[in-house]
């Protein structure tokens, strides 16, 4: 199973994840207008390829967190905030800009799931998981 410490996570400068934070904590009630269920559905599965696996597997981890019926109100904010960014058409790097596209998102996924990491169970690791390696395939050895 992914770990999702930051330290298991693809190299994303700091100050990007800093940017990131600033980033939501300026525009978030923007960004968490933007989520809709539909609409996050939409943009998984039609760019799930595109996004890559860590963005998929961080993406799912923060949907069930905020699903959880445990998860404090405060902490679905954030996660809101940061799947309404995800599935935005206007962020700070786009999404269809080569090799960088999705790093943005990723850095403000790191952020939020490094925020709420007392709130995501064992049993959200294992659902994300398991829907990642539905859409992507088991791992390759």
């Amino acid at each position: 199973m992914t770990n999702l410490s930051t330290s298991n996570q693809p190299h994303i400068d700091k100050s990007l994840q800093v940017s990131a934070t600033q980033v939501l904590a300026t525009h978030h009630s923007k960004y968490e207008a933007s989520y809709s269920g539909a609409g996050f559905w939409k943009k998984l599965l039609n760019q799930s390829k595109n996004a890559g696996k860590e963005v998929v597997s961080n993406a799912l981890t923060l949907y069930y967190t905020a699903k959880a019926k445990e998860t404090p109100v405060w902490c679905k904010t954030v996660i809101l905030g940061t799947l309404g960014y995800f599935i935005s058409v206007i962020d700070g790097i786009p999404d269809m800009t080569p090799i960088l596209g999705y790093s943005d998102d990723m850095a403000l996924m790191i952020a939020a799931i490094t925020t709420l990491a007392s709130h995501i169970t064992p049993e959200i690791k294992a659902q994300a998981q398991a829907r990642t390696t539905q859409l992507f395939g088991p791992k390759e050895d």
